[in-house]
């Protein structure tokens, strides 16, 4: 891991090539997108002289603030609000920069040798705390649309949404595995249903779009985490065995 520890180089200000360099990728839109913009956020904290852990909250503050939006609002767009458009648009953009705060959060502390073990745990409490609420939010949106929506598919899309956050944090640890190691762009662009930058770009789009949809995202998601949880048992079942 690339830290600026040496004199000549902790000397300056570190530039957003620097961050992004030490980033922990995330998907083919993560990097494209989120990482990147991640990069310049973490440049802006080292300028103000902000912690890893100041760019965390933030990410939980507008995280938690824009599903408290998309919630309240669920009820009045699905009875044809005029501005239910707008708490697309806001949807869009909120998540997509508390998951850039997210990526800045890591970038800044490694790529500053600021990496603490209470960090870590901070990160990842408040990712489950963040994506919890979002969950929440489709969920009311398409309950709000579909009243009709079973029980048990919303329930599903809850227990199953989690299955991504804990793989991805699986994978730090020294006995991490991918089932599909390749990085080809083929791959990688069907890999996007698994990127989270991605997948929260398309709720938003949903919600700007075709807020009556949602119920097919959380459909459509429960089917794929859900998928990829028995795969992943399957997998590491077969080298447990092996092991």
């Amino acid at each position: 891991m690339r830290t600026l520890s040496h004199p000549a180089e902790a000397a300056r200000q570190p530039t957003a090539a620097d961050y992004y360099a030490v980033n922990r990728g995330g998907g083919l839109f993560s990097e494209a997108v989120s990482q990147r913009i991640g990069s310049g956020l973490a440049v802006i904290a080292r300028r103000r002289h902000l912690s890893p852990t100041v760019l965390t909250i933030f990410n939980l503050g507008l995280g938690l603030l824009t599903s408290f939006v998309v919630i309240a609002a669920a009820g009045p767009v699905a009875h044809g609000q005029d501005w239910g458009r707008l708490v697309g648009f806001i949807a869009l953009a909120g998540w997509q920069l508390a998951y850039a705060f997210d990526c800045a959060d890591g970038q800044l502390a490694r790529a500053t040798g600021q990496s603490s073990a209470a960090g870590g745990r901070l990160d990842v409490l408040c990712d489950v705390a963040v994506q919890s609420a979002l969950v929440a939010a489709i969920s009311a949106t398409a309950k709000a649309q579909e009243p009709h929506t079973p029980a048990w598919l919303l329930s599903a899309f809850a227990a199953t949404w989690m299955v991504n956050l804990v793989t991805s944090v699986m994978q730090g640890g020294g006995q991490a595995a991918s089932m599909v190691t390749s990085r080809s762009l083929p791959i990688r662009a069907v890999k996007l249903v698994r990127d989270y930058g991605a997948v929260i770009a398309l709720a938003g789009v949903v919600l700007i779009v075709a807020p009556q949809w949602a119920v097919w995202f959380v459909a459509l998601f429960t089917l794929v985490n859900g998928g990829f949880l028995a795969a992943s048992i399957a997998f590491t079942g077969r080298s447990a065995l092996r092991g």
